[in-house]
């Protein structure tokens, strides 16, 4: 999927949002900002978008988002634990209807042989009380990882929570 693709998959999910009258924020980590970004480059953002947070240190996911400093240390930044305190504390501190948050290793270091470059974890959050997260690998650069993440994150919060 290429940019076009992800600015018509924002368009979409803006869609559905205005429809549901609802709102979402997002809780960024690995991709610094892009998703709030494709959300926003779309005209009438503002009906739907009200704040996103980019918590990219382990402070700022504890100051901003309220993850637990023993999380962070248990299972660290990139870990299904994480990123559901982040959909949820982001949902919270934004008063959004849905939530979606990224954590990941894009590269080209920091990974481990337990957490390679290319895995991301996702997070879920809805006003209604859902929460879930998933994991993925991807493969590619820095910049490809942070598009493949960006667009996962998208086209889950369509699939999966708006088009129900």
């Amino acid at each position: 999927m290429n940019e076009q693709q992800l600015r018509q998959l924002s368009i979409d999910a803006g869609e559905l949002l205005k429809a549901r009258g609802a709102s979402v924020t997002c809780a960024e980590s690995c991709t610094g900002g892009w998703i709030a970004k494709a959300l926003t480059d779309i005209a009438g953002s503002s009906a739907y978008f009200d704040r996103g947070f980019v918590t990219y240190s382990n402070e700022a996911k504890h100051d901003l988002l309220g993850v637990a400093e023993t999380t962070l240390n248990a299972h660290g930044a990139v870990s299904e634990e994480v990123v559901r305190e982040m959909a949820v504390g982001a949902l919270h501190a934004a008063q959004a209807d849905f939530a979606l948050s990224v954590s990941g290793i894009a590269g080209p270091d920091g990974g481990t042989e337990f957490k390679p470059v290319g895995t991301v974890w996702f997070g879920f959050a809805t006003k209604a009380g859902q929460i879930s997260a998933e994991k993925h690998v991807f493969n590619g650069n820095r910049d490809e990882i942070r598009l493949q993440a960006t667009i996962f994150a998208l086209q889950t919060l369509v699939d999966k929570f708006l088009k129900k």
